[in-house]
């Protein structure tokens, strides 16, 4: 895992990935600058019904707003930024093959948009699911100290795991085969579920930590190919 985080580090300076980052970063802050826009929209009528146009109701719906995006951004960015990553995962996953595995690059296929869009939005869902029906007992390991941060970071490398490991699996795999892969390799795609969410933990790390997380993951699945 060590290798794969190492060698993906040292390819951030490659424009094709520096391409992915810039466009899924840039996605994924219009769909939460969007989310904020309808919210203020939204509270800004209401306000004006409930005490008439003006200064104040505008000012109210603004905060408020802000707010509500920020609070969005902290929840959700794990579950967003993924989701979007996953639109542009072919090219990520295409610009490690061409560095290190050319000769599987060679044989991959591209995944239809269709299917890219349905495995993002799937993350998504899962993650936001998973997270909602487990918050009451995040909320009760709070007293632990470290219960509900632990918890979140097994919960999370799970699906994180899943997700990334799909992304590289789904242009060499066809379903049967990704079913087979995902049980062969449930530890590994853990470790580095794990280690991708806690990337995400840290504060700018984060921002890059899902194109971080991919190159790993195309590491993972073709490393002991060439071990």
């Amino acid at each position: 895992m060590m290798r794969a985080l190492f060698l993906s580090i040292r390819q951030f300076d490659d424009p094709a990935v520096a391409r992915v980052f810039l466009k899924s970063f840039l996605l994924t802050l219009l769909i939460f600058a969007l989310f904020g826009g309808a919210l203020w929209f939204g509270i800004a009528g209401a306000m004006q019904r409930l005490i008439g146009a003006g200064e104040t109701a505008s000012g109210i719906a603004a905060m408020t707003a802000m707010l509500a995006t920020l609070g969005a951004a902290w929840l959700l960015f794990r579950a967003i930024a993924i989701a979007v990553l996953g639109l542009f995962a072919d090219d990520m996953v295409r610009a490690v093959e061409a560095k290190h595995y050319p000769r599987m690059l060679a044989s991959a296929r591209d995944v239809p948009f269709g299917r890219a869009a349905v495995m993002g939005i799937s993350s998504a869902l899962r993650a936001i699911a998973a997270n909602l029906l487990l918050t009451p007992l995040y909320l009760l390991l709070l007293a632990t100290g470290i219960g509900t941060a632990a918890l979140f970071l097994v919960v999370n490398g799970c699906l994180l795991g899943r997700d990334l490991g799909d992304m590289v699996a789904a242009r060499h795999l066809n379903k049967a085969a990704m079913r087979d892969w995902r049980t062969a390799t449930r530890w590994p795609r853990f470790v580095l579920g794990l280690a991708v969410a806690g990337l995400l933990m840290v504060p700018f790390v984060n921002l890059v930590a899902p194109v971080l997380g991919a190159a790993m993951a195309t590491h993972l699945f073709h490393g002991k190919r060439y071990a």
